[in-house]
């Protein structure tokens, strides 16, 4: 079955659906306490996140102009861009290729965050950060993405989310230096009660520990 989009309307080509745009430290993964441009694009695909902290980005959004977010990006000053969602290569045909090809052009360095769940373009001039989700006792991921990711980042409690993760990275052969991963938690509360379990399976396996220092900065705020 095709994932269905959490939206009820694809932008035409050179726009997007833009959920929010604001300045930051990105807060996890292997660009974290770094500033950057946030550019959250609107619509996912099922079956939904059922702990996803970013689920206003699912649907809606307002379609706006490449050029509108570019003037944006280059009044703030960050040379980093993470682009996000949602899912944002829903919109790679759309408007984001071409977003990606302005920004590549003026030398800005690029994130993708990608849930894997669509296929992901092949990029030399962008890190893609992918990360799986385990949802109705299944990996929602598409194989044929493998190539294209170049980090895998995955959130975890302990017990049954360690063993599906260590069942995921042995199944693609995917190499350590490459796995970061994150406790689980919308709210401080839970990513410091997450924290010792990650922590210690991190050290056992070899796999990179990160923070969600939004979270632990902000706990439940929106747009920092």
């Amino acid at each position: 079955m095709e994932p269905k989009m959490k939206t009820t309307d694809i932008p035409s080509r050179n726009t997007v659906l833009l959920s929010e745009i604001f300045y930051s430290l990105q807060g996890e993964g292997p660009w974290a306490g770094l500033p950057a441009v946030f550019v959250r694009l609107s619509g996912c695909v099922e079956p939904l996140c059922p702990w996803c902290d970013t689920g206003y980005a699912w649907s809606g959004g307002e379609e706006t102009g490449i050029s509108r977010i570019l003037e944006t990006i280059r009044s703030l000053s960050s040379r980093r861009v993470v682009i996000t969602g949602g899912e944002p290569f829903l919109q790679w045909e759309t408007g984001l290729e071409e977003l990606h090809r302005i920004l590549a052009s003026e030398a800005y360095e690029i994130q993708y965050e990608t849930s894997g769940k669509v296929p992901v373009p092949s990029l030399s001039d962008a890190l893609i950060v992918c990360s799986p989700k385990h949802i109705g006792g299944a990996w929602r991921f598409e194989e044929t993405n493998l190539g294209a990711v170049d980090v895998f980042k995955f959130v975890a409690q302990g017990g049954s989310w360690f063993e599906r993760i260590d069942e995921f990275i042995a199944r693609y052969g995917i190499d350590r230096e490459r796995v970061y991963i994150m406790p689980l938690g919308a709210t401080r509360e839970e990513q410091i009660r997450n924290m010792e379990p990650v922590f210690t399976y991190c050290r056992k396996r070899g796999y990179r520990m990160s923070p969600r220092l939004q979270i632990l900065a902000f706990d439940t705020r929106r747009g920092i």
